[in-house]
């Protein structure tokens, strides 16, 4: 049986890995691979016709909101991975939320930390959407 200590450094050492793999995928924002970026219906009435410019500007300030991310506190994220985040954009409250799922996305994943067995799904929604 481990030492208390030791499962506690496992722990830390766990959750650092997710939320390293969580800050990598919102780097990575624009080409996330095998993980996927989705915006709710509400996000997309807020952004617009993308097509048109001022749609395709404000879908890239969001995203690149969401990928500077960096104002995590033992309040927004209580166990560290980095996972949740709030900002206000245009005088509309937004979220983002990263989920772990299997590689098929039917499941939760069997592993958040190991990205071989994980699919990451960020999703951008309106805080009334949550």
């Amino acid at each position: 049986m481990s030492q208390p200590s030791q499962q506690s450094a496992d722990r830390a050492e766990r959750i650092d890995r997710i939320a390293a793999l969580n800050d990598s995928l919102r780097r990575s924002i624009c080409s996330p691979g095998r993980n996927q970026i989705v915006m709710t219906a509400g996000v997309a009435a807020l952004v617009g016709d993308v097509s048109l410019f001022r749609g395709f500007r404000r879908r890239a300030e969001i995203l690149r909101t969401v990928r500077n991310y960096d104002s995590f506190n033992s309040d927004n994220d209580p166990l560290g991975e980095h996972d949740f985040g709030r900002f206000e954009y245009e005088s509309a409250v937004l979220y983002w939320k990263i989920d772990y799922y299997d590689l098929e996305l039917a499941w939760g994943s069997p592993d958040p930390a190991n990205p071989d067995v994980t699919t990451r799904v960020l999703t951008i929604l309106l805080a009334e959407e949550y």
